[in-house]
């Protein structure tokens, strides 16, 4: 039977978003493949994480292209972006957790590319008049992903509904994003 790539890496994405410390073997075993079939695709946990790294990306740029970040007003179409990446919430929790992604100069071209789509949609909401300006894209860009991880976690963890999740990650985000009207 021939081993399907993105079932293997959805698996490992499962279980190291609840156990990041994982070994291999326990990796090749929530696959339902064996310890050597594991190893020919992904030589190692560097090589495997890259491919999660990967398949991350692939994961959000499409929940980004579903979201119609353009449409509508920016608060709308964050909301659209939460709800499109809640089912990956798991995986994008577990990739920013994993520093050794991110060490060094090199920065991976897809991060940059989802990083700027982000930041583009606050910098459209703050030249709206709907986002707070003294907060800065980066900082926005980096709650919402925090947000979106540590929510992921504590549904896992069985400590919020699932069904909670995405106004969860969205009230507290905007609750905090919000421009206040001064009356």
């Amino acid at each position: 039977m021939a081993m399907d790539r993105d079932q293997v890496l959805r698996a490992a994405a499962a279980l190291l978003s609840r156990k990041s410390t994982a070994t291999m073997d326990e990796v090749a075993k929530a696959a339902g493949i064996g310890r050597a079939t594991l190893h020919r695709h992904f030589a190692g946990r560097d090589a495997l994480v890259k491919a999660l790294e990967e398949l991350g990306i692939r994961e959000f740029e499409g929940a980004f292209d579903r979201a119609r970040l353009a449409e509508g007003t920016a608060e709308e179409a964050l909301r659209r972006l939460v709800a499109e990446t809640e089912p990956n919430a798991q995986l994008l929790a577990f990739l920013v957790t994993e520093n050794q992604l991110f060490e060094g100069d090199e920065v991976h071209e897809g991060w940059t590319r989802l990083d700027a789509r982000v930041s583009a949609l606050f910098k459209r909401g703050q030249e709206e008049g709907d986002f707070r300006i003294d907060l800065s894209l980066a900082w926005l860009t980096e709650a919402l992903y925090g947000l979106i991880g540590t929510c992921a976690w504590a549904v896992m963890d069985g400590r919020v509904a699932a069904k909670d999740f995405q106004y969860m990650v969205i009230e507290l985000l905007l609750g905090g994003a919000r421009r206040s009207v001064e009356k």
